[in-house]
């Protein structure tokens, strides 16, 4: 069974290509395989800066021989008098069949003609070598560009291209105008560490011939150059680690920078630098954002556990390892530059209290139309105090809040922040707390930004939690204020992240923020200063904090989408209201449904409910209304099983109004339990009644009952949404 290597070799591609575009091969190469029909053994794609490269094992030499029935005319129109006529002449020409093979066959539009056409499997070699430039030309990233005179887009130019089948070369070519790479069997190998045997064409160093595909890895290996991204992503961590303890440290290995080395470099090699002391005296997370963010080193901590550094941090060269010293020695220059910058501006940043800092933030423009940075902090304080009234905090917490909610964006015109701006927050934070605020105020300043993308840390004080909602709110009223909605993938201001993070923190907290009547009055207070707004703009912001909770509720809390559609409603405004207004009761009503579905107690009242809200909907009754004796005229009951489902309605009334006081629906659930077999004898039993009766105040009576008992188990949900899984 033929293996199949293809390599694409380009001049050093951007990280986050190199890992994006070996994921897409991962999932594009073996669904076009079985397109084709070509079974395989494995697929394994590699990945390096300066290539690209895919290792089918096991394929067959050729496709199998497959049968394949085309429909023709109708039968009618092939044969007169048992003759064939032109439109059957026709298709079998077309086919390249005889007239012989046609068939004539019943179907549910008549009598056609078929013919079953054999059609011989094709060279996987022949296959392959169309599939390859598809595979290229599929691939999708940013900051695509051309190069020499033609129209074919890459990130970077493509220099080689190895595509063997076994030992043979399958002849490609990609051709960008007058700049044309055709396929060989020559790879590259380390700019530094390989001399090559192979020559390449001119100007070109490092050639490593491919004798075998199944030879691509070790012939890479040998030219120093490890391909396999794990093998290369797991020696970097190693190294690293080996590396921090020979400090007497330990490694602080962030994820995202790991990733993001591995991709940087095709031969890994840790080389451990160092810096003066004395900028020790800066916080850690500035040290880290120089060392981490902006040159791609790892830190050394002190402890696993506490973020205490050490003067020294690690490189992963992708150079010579024997010049490991002049490498660490240039690193340290561009290092100790930039700590001696920072040293510079945290101490020019701590000459003035934070709070001297607010005047200029009338000069920082938040968004054209709606004015400077100075001006959303007056809305955003106007929104926190919103919030705190609604929460009934009093005293000293709120002025914790109105003092963070002054200050919180003060940090954004320091030195620091101003070269740094993944310090916003952390820095306001340190000012602060130089300035002499509270530990309340400044903690609260760095958890307003919180969180900064998905899975990170919610903020943990309620001064930080109320000044984050405000915070975000601001952005999203503000935002829809001028009509600049999210669409599509387009969301510049980052608007669904804001209205997640708000959800996300009102539940962690157990906020009970009334989050309607929170945006009607944000809106108005908007609207006032601006009365060109559209008046849909409340009901725009209704919608959209919606449809961020159902997401939520459906991908991360894992709650079924039709149960999601029950605590929500379906164009059921009582229902979204409800929800909008208290957002822990719709978390806990959608997580106690996924419960009592996967424990099947919600099989126990799912018919009984279900048949009741069905047939409810024809009657008139208010949803909201619950007392029987208001509702239902007992005199009008012709069968003893109205009485007894009236009687079990009465008795469930004291038991929904607690569960809906406590929020303990299993009480609600349980006394729907017990209710089911007097719902089941009105219905069907011995007693049983006609609900459509002709009298119409006796079917009103009796649509009456059906609409109490929807309106009970309303209380927990909308049965009428939820889909009979069994």
């Amino acid at each position: 069974m033929p293996n199949f290597l293809l390599e694409l070799g380009t001049e050093e591609l951007p990280a986050s290509f190199v890992s994006g575009s070996a994921q897409q091969w991962q999932r594009l190469v073996p669904a076009t395989l079985a397109e084709e029909s070509l079974t395989n053994d494995s697929i394994n794609v590699y990945a390096t800066p300066r290539r690209l490269a895919v290792l089918v094992k096991g394929l067959p030499v050729q496709q199998l021989d497959r049968e394949e029935e085309v429909k023709g005319p109708p039968a009618s129109s092939a044969f007169k008098d048992g003759k064939p006529t032109k439109a059957a002449e026709g298709f079998a020409k077309k086919q390249g069949v005889e007239i012989d093979a046609l068939e004539v066959r019943a179907t549910d539009k008549g009598d056609f003609v078929f013919v079953l056409k054999k059609i011989p499997g094709r060279m996987s070699a022949d296959i392959l070598t169309e599939l390859v430039p598809q595979w290229i030309n599929k691939l999708e990233g940013k900051r695509f560009m051309r190069w020499a005179d033609g129209d074919l887009k890459f990130p970077r130019p493509i220099r080689s291209l190895v595509a063997l089948l076994d030992d043979t070369v399958l002849p490609i070519t990609l051709v960008s105008g007058s700049d044309t790479v055709k396929s060989d069997r020559i790879s590259q190998g380390h700019r530094v560490l390989y001399t090559p045997s192979t020559p390449l064409g001119k100007g070109e160093t490092g050639g490593v011939s491919i004798p075998q595909a199944e030879d691509y890895v070790e012939c890479l290996r040998a030219a120093c150059v490890e391909v396999d991204r794990t093998q290369r992503k797991n020696q970097i961590k190693a190294q690293v680690e080996a590396a921090a303890t020979k400090q007497a440290g330990y490694a602080d290995i962030t994820e995202d920078l790991l990733e993001e080395v591995t991709d940087l470099v095709e031969w890994p090699n840790a080389v451990v630098g160092k810096f003066d002391e004395e900028f020790l005296i800066l916080p850690p997370e500035v040290i880290t954002t120089i060392i981490v963010t902006n040159q791609r080193y790892f830190p050394i901590l002190k402890s696993p556990d506490y973020p205490e550094l050490l003067p020294y941090f690690i490189t992963i060269s992708n150079g010579d390892p024997a010049k490991a010293a002049i490498i660490a020695a240039g690193n340290e220059r561009v290092v100790r530059a930039r700590l001696a910058d920072g040293q510079f501006f945290y101490k020019a940043d701590l000459v003035k209290p934070l709070e001297d800092y607010l005047p200029k933030l009338e000069k920082v423009t938040f968004q054209e139309e709606l004015g400077t940075v100075r001006a959303k902090v007056d809305r955003l304080c106007k929104i926190a105090s919103l919030i705190t009234n609604q929460l009934q905090i009093t005293g000293e917490e709120q002025a914790y809040i109105a003092r963070a909610a002054l200050l919180c964006k003060a940090d954004l015109v320091t030195q620091m922040v101003y070269e740094l701006p993944e310090m916003q927050g952390i820095m306001g934070q340190k000012y602060a707390l130089a300035s002499g605020e509270s530990e309340e105020v400044a903690t609260a300043i760095f958890e307003h930004y919180l969180p900064k993308g998905a899975g990170d840390n919610l903020p943990q004080t309620i001064t930080g939690q109320v000044v984050a909602i405000a915070d975000k709110l601001d952005t999203l009223v503000s935002i829809f204020g001028l009509g600049m909605l999210p669409t599509g993938s387009s969301d510049p201001f980052a608007l669904r992240r804001a209205a997640n993070a708000i959800t996300n923190i009102i539940w962690a907290a157990q906020l009970p923020v009334n989050l309607h009547k929170l945006l009607a009055e944000v809106v108005a207070e908007f609207t006032a200063a601006r009365p060109e707004t559209p008046a849909e703009l409340l009901s725009q912001l209704y919608e959209f904090f919606l449809q961020r909770i159902r997401t939520l509720l459906q991908e991360e809390k894992n709650v079924d989408y039709d149960l999601v559609n029950a605590v929500l409603g379906e164009n059921d405004p009582e229902y979204t209201e409800r929800a909008l207004r208290d957002l822990l009761d719709a978390l806990e009503r959608a997580l106690f449904l996924q419960q009592i579905r996967n424990n099947q107690t919600l099989d126990l009242i799912y018919e009984t409910v279900n048949r009741s809200t069905r047939l409810a909907a024809q009657g008139d009754l208010d949803k909201v209304e619950l007392e029987p004796k208001t509702a239902v005229k007992p005199e009008l009951f012709q069968k003893s099983s109205e009485q007894a489902f009236y009687d079990a309605v009465v008795q469930l009334v004291p038991q929904t109004l607690l569960s809906k006081q406590t929020r303990n629906y299993q009480q609600l659930v349980d006394s729907l339990t017990e209710i089911a077999p007097a719902v089941s004898s009105f219905f069907d039993g011995p007693e049983s009644v006609l609900v459509m009766d002709s009298d119409p105040e006796i079917k009103r009576n009796r649509l009456n009952l059906l609409g109490l008992l929807r309106n009970h188990a309303r209380v927990l949900a909308d049965f009428g949404a939820i889909v009979n899984r069994f």
